[in-house]
């Protein structure tokens, strides 16, 4: 796989991605084209004694997102067993056949048979879902990861929208009569699925991560499965729990769009549509924007940003919804939007959807990262049926608090709040989401972060980073240049500081004392550096002992032998450069921490890797001359010297 430097949007110039891509969005929009069209016809156009007008978008929704329930396990087997751009033809062949016989519905009348259509899209994604998000890993960089990613979101909410609301305008033409809007329908969405075949024929071969695997057809047996695989790693686990609770999140103000429109805002039916429109172009900016905050790499410290901006935005928008008087009902878009106090209702929608998306985009990509490709599609699998029970629960507790006469702006501002529990509880039991939050802070708002040589951290497999100490975060900075989590080894000193205390405790920091201050934790420190190279993590060591006092690199001290005698490991050099005389470096006759700004906002600071050297070949001398070089290279004493100045 080559590596594009062009950004996300240079994707959809490329082979590996763009037929995908355009499959999906096809896909999607046809799904939604169709499903809009169906809800449309028979709540205004088609009258059935079985499903009475007003239950006809719970029974759609409910037939669609069944087959999710019944074949997601099913579907994540196959889609790890066989090749993925073979399951992409086959998912749209199947598509193919769907529109046939939704054409004969929409021609005949035949609403049972138009219904079949509907849990037949949802089979139909069902079975692409795996693929999707199970195709990227094996195509993309990981720096690509979280471009990509983006893409696909933002895709499939326009796909979502633009669907919707063709749907809607071709059944309705012409307005009087049914069937030459039925018509319409029928040749677009069977227009929309030979389209997508003929791109998915340009899908490259995508071959099978677990090509040996037999299939286990009890879709029960076989969830509880793929539920206990997740829960192997538990981070992995924890994520697939967070995106089903977005959408959960989401489904609440998705579901809401049509009576908060009509009785809250009073406005018509294109005021509804006009809030599926702010709501899906917010999730569309928010993916997109993911990979310019995260710098191109899988920055789940977007995650607890989004949350935060969740949470805010749905209770600002409880508080301006909530404050709205009576006014004259119907509204047209023009006359809503003449009205300053509607704005703030759709920055809130706009800001808490793009909030969404910085959201689920980071953690997707992680799941796509952490797990095993033999599993992958079989994970994801499972994180679509937790989606499905998520939602399913969304719609049962929003009309049980309708039912219990809570006005929908306290449904939001009860969303609001529950975000805020749900995802401090989240990043609690999984506090990587939370460190990486504090290291984007801090390297986008007190330091300006350069990565360079970043690709030398193995993104798999034990492996040791030294380091020269310059300041209090430097454990932080490096957190933020590597795309896994790192395990430090760090001055029991240095968890005494307020706040940074805390959070290298909450990081599993590990700390350790002189050998002959205290011998136990001495002896426990390499017994703990030990554990986590057995388990196929990052270690990080500051080799020097201690925090540079003048910024000068002091000689490397030996317990990284002692830790490779015991576990031979790869050893990566790093370098933090620029950072001697900031805010939480030593200076100034060795103390840290005083006038902030003495090296200006902002300031640049780069960290620096060297490819990984063997374990046979390290020693101290070698590494900190190897450090000392990267430090060289890059410009450290000249730094050094207008510090001094």
């Amino acid at each position: 796989m080559s590596s594009a430097h062009g950004g996300q949007f240079a994707l959809l110039g490329q082979r590996r991605f763009a037929p995908f891509f355009w499959t999906q969005f096809l896909g999607a929009a046809n799904d939604n084209v169709f499903k809009f069209a169906f809800t449309m016809l028979v709540t205004y156009r088609v009258s059935v004694s079985w499903m009475p007008p007003q239950l006809a978008g719970l029974v759609i929704g409910a037939v669609f997102i069944a087959p999710f329930l019944l074949f997601s396990a099913t579907s994540g087997q196959l889609a790890d067993k066989y090749d993925k751009a073979f399951m992409t033809r086959l998912v749209k062949n199947l598509e193919i056949v769907i529109m046939v016989l939704a054409t004969i519905g929409l021609f005949n009348g035949s609403v049972a048979l138009l219904l079949g259509c509907i849990f037949l899209l949802g089979l139909h994604s069902t079975l692409f879902g795996p693929v999707k998000y199970a195709y990227l890993p094996q195509h993309l960089e990981e720096h690509e990861l979280t471009g990509g990613n983006g893409m696909i979101e933002m895709g499939t909410f326009v796909a979502i929208l633009l669907g919707n609301l063709a749907g809607g305008v071709l059944i309705t033409l012409p307005e009087d009569a049914w069937l030459p809007g039925a018509k319409a329908v029928a040749f677009a969405a069977l227009a929309l699925a030979v389209l997508g075949r003929v791109t998915a024929q340009f899908v490259p071969a995508t071959p099978s991560t677990a090509p040996d695997l037999t299939v286990n057809w009890n879709p029960v047996s076989e969830t509880w499965r793929n539920l206990k695989l997740a829960h192997g790693n538990i981070v992995v686990y924890r994520s697939l729990l967070g995106i089903s609770w977005m959408w959960f999140f989401g489904a609440v103000f998705l579901s809401q769009f049509p009576s908060f429109a009509k009785d809250v805002l009073h406005g018509d039916e294109h005021v509804a549509s006009m809030l599926l429109v702010v709501f899906s172009l917010g999730i569309g900016a928010g993916s997109l924007l993911c990979e310019t905050l995260s710098r191109r790499h899988v920055e789940i410290g977007l995650v607890p940003l989004g949350a935060i901006g969740m949470s805010v935005f749905a209770a600002d928008l409880w508080l301006a919804a909530g404050g709205l008087g009576n006014g004259p009902a119907m509204l047209t878009v023009g006359a809503f939007l003449a009205q300053p106090e509607h704005w703030r209702v759709l920055i809130d929608l706009f800001a808490l959807s793009l909030a969404a998306g910085l959201y689920s985009v980071p953690m997707y990509a992680l799941i796509q990262l952490r797990s095993p490709p033999s599993h992958r599609a079989r994970i994801i699998a499972a994180n679509n049926i937790l989606n499905a029970l998520f939602m399913i629960a969304s719609s049962l507790i929003v009309g049980a608090l309708l039912s219990a006469g809570f006005t929908i702006p306290q449904v939001f501002g009860l969303i609001a709040l529950a975000n805020a529990i749900v995802a401090g509880y989240i990043f609690l039991l999984v506090p990587e989401y939370l460190l990486r939050f504090v290291a984007w802070l801090l390297t986008h708002f007190i330091y300006r972060l350069r990565l360079v040589g970043d690709e030398h951290i193995p993104h798999q497999g034990a492996a040791v980073i030294v380091c020269n100490h310059v300041s209090y975060v430097d454990a932080v900075l490096l957190m933020a240049a590597s795309p896994r989590p790192i395990r430090f080894v760090m001055d029991h000193r240095i968890f005494k500081v307020p706040v940074l205390g805390w959070l290298f405790r909450l990081a599993k920091a590990i700390p350790i004392a002189p050998r002959q201050e205290d011998p136990l934790a001495y002896q426990a420190a390499f017994d703990a550096a030990d554990a986590v190279l057995a388990e196929g993590d990052l270690l990080c060591i500051f080799p020097e002992g201690g925090i540079t006092v003048d910024g000068t690199l002091q000689p490397f001290k030996g317990g990284i032998m002692k830790i490779l005698a015991r576990r031979p490991a790869p050893v990566v050099p790093m370098a933090l450069v620029n950072l001697y005389g900031s805010f939480f470096s030593r200076a100034e006759g060795g103390r840290a921490m005083s006038r902030p700004f003495r090296r200006g906002w902002l300031s640049r600071v780069t960290v620096v890797a060297a490819p990984a050297v063997p374990p046979q070949a390290v020693s101290p001398e070698a590494l900190q001359a190897q450090v000392a070089g990267l430090l060289s290279a890059h410009g450290e004493t000249a730094s050094l010297k207008a510090v001094a100045a």
